[in-house]
């Protein structure tokens, strides 16, 4: 699947104490997804109101934004803190810019 749009991205709660990474085809409508997702203990986003959209990359193939979901998943919590910084430094939630 060459040619299409892909997103790994980081959401966190309005706290900024929990990060959620996840992948998807439809970074709106996934974040979408979350916000009426929150507060609802069936998911770890909704659970964790992990909604504000922090950070995300576009990818044009389906393997590329999987593998760097893994492997942004296995960091620590500074790494990813790291990365969000490198691109959003005052953590400014992006929802309303996607």
């Amino acid at each position: 699947m060459w040619n299409y749009n892909f997103y790994m991205y980081i959401t966190t709660n309005p706290e900024k104490k929990v990060l959620y990474v996840g992948m998807t085809n439809n970074l709106r409508v996934r974040i979408l997804q979350h916000t009426e997702n929150k507060g609802k203990p069936d998911s770890f986003a909704g659970k964790y109101y992990c909604y504000n959209l922090v950070y995300y990359e576009h990818f044009t193939h389906v393997d590329h934004a999987i593998a760097r979901e893994k492997q942004v998943k296995k960091w620590r919590r500074e790494k990813k803190v790291a990365l969000i910084k490198s691109e959003n430094p005052t953590w400014r939630f992006l929802n309303n810019e996607i």
